[in-house]
């Protein structure tokens, strides 16, 4: 497919933002660098060391490993917050070419990500108006998506078609645990990632992991072929025993796996920070953001290599490419104040809800459990809800959280382990609902 260049794109004239010192990608010679990818397997950046998957130095002429944020197309501008599906093409344009313009390139999308309408934005916003040497893509196979084995070939050919490529740079055995494991192995997942591989319609063949640490050592041994692991990392989940980011990170690095971290600021919440977790950081750093900070986390790590962000505003492009063009390792002083910060986090009674919406996907009452959870946060500390959350929870399309019948099948789907049944009846009381 060609492309058609934007008119802002490169120039990157972004609301009286200084415009970049190099505006644009180098964009010349855009085939041989999508040859040097599908031959090599690394991709091309301008302005970065030359390292390969495992962090050698490479030789001259084959390729460069790009800045380490990719831009998740998970949580992108909408025109109706309550409507997954409105995407706000305009808005996305302009975060997409200034994230290219400062030299980034990685993008990361799914098939289930805004109801199904990710792959085509990220097509529309970027695959129509670059050149396909200009960025990497990752996209990922759910397993629970699957009705037999003949179904991982037409979803992946759907992918392509919904993306516009003739190839994947990155894909993803989606949000694997132990049900996902099990629906991908009877569905030959892994054996057909493989086989694309094979093809060349894959660079790079991984996961992305949520379960125990034990579960995936169990896993990595049964697949020692993947080239990398997703992981959810960041500083409030490290030694969560729910998550236990920091003994998945520990397992992934004894397998010699490259780390690609989701969930840095875990879902906002690291983002905006409450007040006194936020005073604490501003000891050290005063008017720093919150969310550099998790990026400075979760990149420092030895052998991350690339850091997932869901942007839906400029600011957000800007602040996180800023943190992430030459990250700052933390001192020891720094990895001090973000564990008290997260002691105080984890003291608050608020929801840790990222909003990945696969809860609600099989929701029998037809709950919309993020944004319920999301006004739950909000009120919760007031002890009731002013009369703006109390509209705002009164619009909310679908059941309300009194309707919750208690199956708990969102608990068997959730990431963060949430006790979701639980905190739907919570919210519910809050909001002075019945059960009726």
């Amino acid at each position: 497919m060609g492309f058609q260049r934007h008119a802002a794109a490169g120039s990157c004239d972004i609301s009286g933002y200084p415009k970049p010192a190099r505006p644009g990608l180098v964009l010349r010679d855009a085939r041989a660098y999508t040859e040097n990818r599908r031959s090599t397997g690394r991709f091309y950046a301008p302005g970065r060391e030359e390292r390969g998957m495992n962090g050698r130095e490479l030789p001259e002429g084959e390729g460069k490993m790009a800045k380490k944020l990719g831009f998740g197309f998970m949580r992108l501008p909408l025109l109706k917050e309550e409507d997954p599906a409105s995407i706000d093409y305009p808005a996305l344009e302009t975060l997409v070419d200034a994230f290219l313009a400062r030299g980034f390139t990685y993008f990361d999308t799914a098939p289930t990500y805004h109801a199904g309408h990710s792959e085509e934005a990220l097509r529309r916003v970027l695959v129509e108006r670059y050149p396909r040497g200009a960025f990497t893509l990752a996209s990922k196979m759910p397993p629970w998506r699957l009705e037999g084995p003949e179904h991982p070939a037409r979803l992946f050919a759907g992918q392509l078609e919904r993306c516009g490529v003739e190839y994947f740079d990155y894909y993803l055995a989606h949000s694997i645990n132990r049900e996902h494991y099990a629906q991908a192995k009877e569905y030959g997942v892994f054996e057909f990632i493989a086989q694309k591989k094979r093809e060349g319609k894959i660079l790079r063949a991984g996961l992305s992991f949520h379960d125990t640490p034990e579960f995936l050592d169990q896993v990595l041994t049964e697949h020692p072929e993947l080239d990398f692991v997703q992981l959810q990392i960041n500083y409030l989940d490290w030694n969560s025993p729910a998550v236990q980011a920091r003994r998945c990170y520990e397992i992934a690095r004894a397998h010699a796996k490259p780390i690609f971290v989701m969930e840095p600021c875990k879902g906002g919440r690291l983002a905006k920070l409450p007040t006194e977790a936020q005073a604490l950081l501003n000891t050290r750093a005063p008017g720093t953001p919150a969310a550099g900070w998790a990026f400075r986390f979760a990149a420092g790590l030895e052998g991350v290599e690339m850091v997932l962000s869901g942007m839906n505003t400029l600011e957000q492009v800007l602040e996180n490419t800023a943190v992430l063009k030459a990250p700052v390792p933390l001192e020891k002083e720094e990895q001090a104040l973000l564990e008290q910060a997260a002691r105080l986090l984890r003291q608050s009674e608020l929801v840790a809800c990222t909003g990945c919406g696969y809860c609600a996907e099989g929701c029998p009452a037809g709950i919309p459990i993020p944004q319920v959870l999301e006004l739950y946060n909000q009120a919760l500390p007031a002890g009731a809800p002013t009369a703006g959350q109390a509209a705002a929870y009164a619009a909310l399309p679908g059941a309300k959280a009194a309707q919750c019948v208690g199956c708990k099948k969102c608990e068997t789907v959730c990431p963060q382990r949430l006790p979701v049944a639980a905190r739907m009846r919570q919210t519910a009381a809050l909001f002075g609902q019945t059960g009726a």
